[in-house]
């Protein structure tokens, strides 16, 4: 516990309102703070290492676009998922962020190296554009292990996504643009800062043809086809079935999928290799594995990797990775390897958590260190994300017709669309089910003020935690907007429910009130 009762000081006594980071790094105890540091030196390298090939282009882009900015604070980004935490669990943090901070930074480089904004003359960078295809970002790219000699990359991760993960103020700007441009206020920040990317033209120039998507909603659909409008490319649209339970819309998902597939190859001129992309699936299944072996253990009194670590993560690994990056499963065996460390570890100790939680819809990411707070404040563990419930089926490794079919389900199951479509059960009924395999009576419930998806269920949810007993704490915010709910805002919800229904006395009480409005 980093509250220390004798001097009243703790974690809350970093932040400083006036200030866009905290006053200083917090200190961990000797061992803990050495590896802290260790890993800050060794993140930075990794950064100088992958982006020293292009940094004449980066420093152009600091200036071209906005959303790079942003990436300079990737240090803070890691340390307030870090703060607080000790042992093994640091470690493991550390690593997992370590795995998605990697794959981004390549993915940086190779729109820097593509770029035609930047690059508006070089012809290595236009025969680099010529094997390249961008996708929306709500589109996984698995498909392009069958593509070895062609590039992936989704093409709003990096300027709107996860520049909003790292910097929690980046997406203002272009929901202002997109505002100012006449669209309502009200709509979803999401594809709202999607389309005020296209707005203020801060998208590069980096591919040859776009492959769209038609999830998670009808805000995704519409910025979307603005997009194909802005990018002005060859467009192919995958648009998996919305209930997608049905067996009978399997048929379609995989011609949908496969279309996608012809259309790359006739874009390119070249064929969809087979054996590649079974090298891939091999990469994904063992991916999934190391996964569902994380979620065994926090199903357990002694619950290891939890919160945004496990969460980003695999909404980071399934989705933008792909399984393109083996790197990702290297790390995720040396982390399941630490693990089970840390599991004997809290099980010779009976370090059992406090309380324990799920998460349940689409969380904020202005405050995507937000259970990390609640267990700091209140021993709250989050033992499982609904954003990491993505597909987590094995796909088949050898049948070309099976393997078509379990692909197409884990593009039905994406980030968001997997209970936000198919029927309120998947929503709803899901939830409870997650409740009990994990043991937890807590249900964070995100109420995003924007989407309209998951709120004609509110009065079924209250109702069914009811008959439960599970303790349904609902928390407002609006994804990428801070100004619409704050992040204090957020953690009052929780406080008071803590107080009136628990009666519970927070582990650090200077986390209760404190004012973290600028930091990123």
């Amino acid at each position: 516990m980093a509250y220390n009762p004798k001097t009243g000081k703790g974690l809350g006594n970093l932040y400083d309102g006036a200030h866009r980071c905290t006053k200083r790094r917090e200190w961990k105890g000797f061992k803990d703070t050495m590896y802290d540091y260790y890993r800050w030196l060794k993140l930075l390298g990794l950064l100088g290492g992958t982006l020293a090939p292009v940094m004449p282009q980066m420093l152009k882009s600091l200036k071209r676009y906005r959303w790079m900015a942003s990436y300079l604070t990737t240090p803070a980004f890691v340390d307030r998922h870090t703060i607080g935490l000790r042992g093994y669990e640091l470690r493991y943090t550390h690593m997992q962020f370590y795995a998605v901070l990697q794959n981004s930074a390549r993915m940086i480089k190779e729109i820097l190296e593509r770029d035609e904004n930047l690059n508006p003359h070089s012809k290595r960078a236009a025969k680099l554009r010529e094997k390249t295809v961008i996708f929306d970002e709500m589109m996984p790219i698995q498909i392009m292990n069958g593509f070895p000699t062609l590039k992936g990359i989704l093409i709003q991760m990096v300027p709107i996504f996860i520049a909003g993960e790292v910097d929690q103020q980046a997406n203002m700007f272009y929901i202002d643009a997109v505002e100012h441009f006449g669209l309502a206020p009200d709509v979803c920040p999401l594809p709202a800062a999607e389309a005020g990317c296209c707005v203020v033209d801060d998208y590069p120039r980096i591919g040859a043809a776009y492959i769209g998507s038609s999830m998670p909603c009808d805000g995704s659909v519409a910025t979307n086809m603005y997009s194909q409008r802005y990018f002005k490319l060859p467009t192919y649209t995958i648009a998996p079935p919305q209930r997608f339970l049905e067996e009978e819309a399997q048929t379609y998902a995989v011609k949908n999928l496969w279309g996608a597939v012809e259309f790359i190859e006739k874009q390119f001129g070249v064929k969809f290799d087979w054996d590649a992309f079974f090298k891939g699936v091999k990469r994904y299944n063992k991916e999934t594995k190391y996964m569902l072996e994380k979620w065994d253990v926090n199903c357990t009194p002694y619950p290891q990797i939890c919160g945004a670590a496990l969460a980003l993560h695999r909404e980071y690994e399934m989705q933008i990775a792909s399984a393109l990056d083996p790197r990702m499963s290297k790390l995720d065996a040396k982390t399941c390897r630490l693990m089970q460390k840390g599991y004997e570890y809290d099980k010779a100790h009976d370090n059992k958590a406090r309380y324990r939680a799920i998460v349940w819809s689409c969380p904020a990411h202005y405050y995507s260190n937000f259970t990390y707070w609640a267990e700091n404040c209140w021993g709250i563990k989050t033992l499982v994300d609904m954003e990491c419930m993505l597909s987590h089926h094995f796909y088949d490794e050898h049948d070309k017709e099976k393997v078509l079919v379990d692909m197409a389900k884990g593009y039905e199951r994406m980030t968001m669309r997997s209970h936000s479509n198919g029927g309120y059960i998947n929503a709803l009924d899901e939830c409870w089910k997650m409740c009990e395999k994990f043991n937890a009576n807590i249900v964070f419930m995100y109420n995003h003020v924007s989407c309209k998806n998951f709120a004609g269920l509110q009065g079924l949810f209250e109702d069914q935690a009811r008959e439960r007993g599970i303790h349904l704490i609902w928390v407002e915010h609006d994804l990428m907007d801070p100004r619409t709910v704050s992040r204090k805002a957020m953690r009052d919800r929780v406080n008071r429910y803590m107080t009136t229904v628990f009666r519970a006395e927070p582990l650090d009480p200077t986390l209760v009130d404190y004012d973290d409005d600028l930091t990123w």
